[in-house]
């Protein structure tokens, strides 16, 4: 069996103070600075900060919960429809052979940040892990966030390549 662990993650999920310091309704009306690459009437859409591959996206609603069921259709339908436009930009930029998507609903369930619900979008090739990962718990990532962030951005606004 193969795992995803990121440990590394925890000193940053573990620091935020609810509301205030969430990382998703920071991202509201960002950009670059907060990782944001496409935003809609009541999602948005954000590369994670420490990204199991490059290109891994998060989608998540504007409104802050962590409860599935607290989510209006409409808001739901929008979230679904924003997945699929990154996976479409990231299918066409980076052509990856597959996708994990998935919610992590809860702490138990392995959500970082449980309080504010998201999807994450997280692109797989074969062989995409290394000794790297497996020895010294590494990410080797072919590109920076930055350059991950003006590539995404730029095909979501549908100026792409």
């Amino acid at each position: 069996m193969d795992y995803i662990a990121a440990p590394w993650r925890f000193a940053y999920v573990s620091s935020a103070d609810a509301v205030t310091d969430c990382i998703f309704c920071a991202a509201v009306g960002g950009g670059r600075d907060t990782l944001t690459v496409a935003e809609g009437e009541s999602v948005i859409a954000m590369l994670n900060k420490y990204p199991y591959t490059s290109g891994h996206t998060m989608v998540a609603p504007k409104l802050h919960t962590g409860e599935f069921e607290a989510l209006a259709p409409a808001t739901l339908q929008e979230m679904m429809a924003m997945c699929q436009r990154v996976v479409r930009a990231l299918r066409r930029l980076y052509r990856p052979h597959a996708f994990n998507i998935g919610f992590n609903l809860g702490e138990s369930a392995g959500a970082g940040v449980a309080d504010h619900l998201h999807l994450h979008v997280v692109p797989r090739w074969r062989g995409d892990t290394s000794f790297m990962t497996t020895l010294a718990q590494t990410r080797v990532l072919p590109e920076t966030l930055d350059t991950t962030w003006e590539r995404l951005s730029a095909a979501l606004r549908g100026d792409g390549e």
